[in-house]
């Protein structure tokens, strides 16, 4: 389904992703890495990936327009297939189209680019627009791109196994960004065994969208063109475990955070605080349990509430007692400065006159100011 048009619908729109100036920058930046077919990113590969090979002075870039996601797989394929059979030379795939089956549905992926080795081997690449500065780069960035990365790797070992014999996709694909605070690119090579090893296992485990779809109610819809109660009710059949995570890669978010906040759960805080909580699910009965008015005291999410009610009250009570003893020291002091100032007013005033005392004892040649009529 459109899950953009889908949020649209249900009035919670989605208006999450990039900015229009990193689009222009992401895409400005690519075009100079990939410009003289792709001389400066094979030269990237060789140093960082494969210094023994000979130097890509003539790279292959094959055509891969094709009508259809389904058809720019097949001469993907097709590509790859004919640059397997001839081993010796470098050929840049620009933008390929790869498939990977999920629950049972084909989703379609779109890498940077894939490089072919003069040995067969066959190499992930991916142009992110986050700088590296002095050789670094942002760890939680790098971390998502690896995730990436390991997605296509797994797809691209789909179509390597339907060969005879089977190239081998290499597990250290290429990240490249622009270098510290230029436009000129730098690489990395980053192993994402460990990014592929558990993307398989969450692929292996998915349930399959026939057993989805088999749950659901019948007659079931999720048309954007259905009336918003009716389309509110399809989207409600489905559950959604709402986090805030979910800002961040789903057009849904919106409309399943405003669901969690008036249900109360608790992973409108985070998925961290829902598995600290156990068996409460809902800020009601954490609450409840922290006061003492429900939940086993023998359980330890409970037992670590309430300790933590009682060390809140205690930490308000010694509060409020320092508050009340600096307010009653604060009223003492203003009372003594206050019969200080009478005092001094009372010296300082004189029968039938005052004396001046705005920074001096005494006024010169004058000793009693006469009263005006």
């Amino acid at each position: 389904m459109d899950k953009a048009a889908l949020a649209a619908a249900l009035g919670s729109p989605s208006v999450f992703g990039q900015s229009q100036f990193a689009f222009v920058r992401g895409n400005a930046f690519e075009a100079r890495v990939k410009a003289d077919g792709g001389a400066e990113l094979l030269r990237l590969v060789h140093e960082k990936l494969d210094r023994g090979a000979e130097p890509p002075a003539d790279a292959q870039v094959p055509d891969l327009s094709a009508t259809g996601p389904e058809g720019r797989t097949a001469r993907t394929a097709l590509a790859l297939r004919e640059a397997a059979g001839d081993p010796g030379a470098w050929t840049l795939l620009d933008h390929p189209m790869l498939a990977l089956d999920v629950a049972g549905s084909p989703a379609f992926l779109e890498p940077d680019a894939v490089v072919v080795h003069p040995d067969g081997s066959w190499t992930v690449v991916e142009i992110k627009s986050f700088p590296m500065l002095d050789g670094s780069a942002d760890a939680a960035k790098v971390g998502a791109a690896a995730r990436q990365a390991a997605v296509y790797v797994l797809a691209l070992e789909r179509v390597a196994a339907r060969l005879d014999p089977a190239p081998r996709v290499r597990h250290r694909v290429l990240l490249v960004c622009p270098k510290d605070f230029s436009n000129l690119p730098t690489a990395s090579a980053v192993d994402v065994r460990k990014q592929r090893a558990v993307t398989d296992r969450q692929l292996a485990r998915l349930t399959r969208v026939e057993d989805i779809a088999d749950a659901l109610p019948e007659g079931v819809c999720f048309s954007p063109e259905l009336p918003a109660e009716e389309l509110t009710a399809a989207v409600e059949a489905v559950p959604a475990a709402y986090a805030p995570e979910c800002l961040s890669a789903c057009e849904l978010a919106f409309h399943c955070r405003a669901r969690s906040l008036e249900a109360g759960a608790v992973t409108c805080l985070g998925r961290p605080v829902r598995a600290e909580l156990g068996g409460l699910s809902t800020v009601g009965e954490v609450l409840a349990a922290a006061r003492g008015e429900s939940g086993d005291p023998d359980d330890p999410a409970v037992a670590a509430l309430r300790r933590a009610a009682q060390l809140r009250t205690e930490a308000l009570a010694t509060a409020a007692a320092a508050t009340r003893t600096e307010a009653t020291g604060v009223m003492e002091a203003t009372k003594v400065t206050g019969v200080t100032e009478a005092t001094e007013t009372t010296e300082t005033s004189g029968t039938g006159g005052v004396t001046e005392a705005s920074g001096t004892s005494e006024v010169t040649g004058v000793s009693e100011v006469p009263r005006c009529h």
